[in-house]
């Protein structure tokens, strides 16, 4: 069992992860943000590979890749520095990003280096789920790697049932139809969604992401899932206090309010 399925089955409830984007707000920060999450309580974290492109993300992690770019964070700076933050937290890091970045470095080199550097897992949003069972769902399991894919309110039933059976680590529901950011409370047709997605047997954990960014929205998602993932709001406040005592102070108001 991959370390990303271990630590959920072990909490089973109230799982927290965060999102970052790797060489933001500065380039070398990736060890100390993931020290400062663990000591704050979270379960996962979550590292944004900065991308030219960031298909489903909203405004304020588009601006983050792009502050981590200019900061000049590359894939091999990234697994440098995640190989110093795994000799220091137990927590596992999972990689998020574009399947064109690892097509261009090399998918056996990608994953290779991943796990020399402690990756526990990755979630790739445009990575065909055919694609990586035919291709490479063995390289992932002989690496112990988890892979998480992502549903929303408009995927179909098949394709739900496929991604839950396809995610080692966790089936990742996107709570809206949406790209990341936004701020509101979640509607009664989310809550119809999570309810039908939960009764349709599947065995694969299931943390929500999109739209949650306070005590309030973590609570909620938490009764529907094992879980929530934060992201733009923890950007956010990584931009008014990167500190292991700011990282505290924001975990805490999404686990406690």
């Amino acid at each position: 069992m991959n370390k990303v399925r271990a630590k959920i089955n072990e909490k089973q409830q109230r799982v927290l992860n965060v999102y970052f984007t790797a060489g933001h707000p500065t380039l070398d920060s990736i060890p100390s943000i993931a020290e400062g999450l663990q000591e704050a309580g979270a379960d996962l974290i979550e590292l944004g590979m900065p991308y030219s492109d960031p298909l489903a993300d909203g405004l304020t992690i588009q601006k983050s890749s792009e502050v981590a770019l200019k900061n000049g964070m590359n894939l091999k700076h990234l697994f440098d520095q995640v190989k110093q933050a795994t000799a220091s937290i137990e927590i596992p890091i999972i990689l998020m990003g574009y399947y064109n970045q690892l097509i261009q470095f090399g998918m056996d080199r990608f994953l290779d280096m991943a796990t020399t550097a402690g990756v526990s897992g990755l979630i790739i949003p445009d990575l065909p789920m055919f694609e990586y069972e035919a291709k490479f769902q063995k390289s992932f399991e002989d690496r112990n790697l988890g892979m998480s894919f992502l549903i929303s309110p408009m995927t179909s039933d098949e394709r739900i049932l496929q991604a839950g059976r396809l995610s080692s680590g966790f089936l990742y529901m996107v709570s809206q139809s949406s790209i990341t950011g936004k701020t509101q409370d979640i509607s009664q047709e989310q809550h119809a969604y999570f309810d039908k997605v939960n009764n349709m047997g599947i065995e694969s954990p299931r943390l929500i992401g999109f739209g949650i960014h306070n005590n309030e929205t973590f609570e909620t998602a938490c009764k529907y899932s094992n879980g929530a993932i934060v992201g733009s709001s923890f950007i956010r406040a990584l931009e008014k206090d990167a500190s292991k005592a700011g990282i505290k102070t924001f975990v805490s108001s999404i686990l406690n309010g």
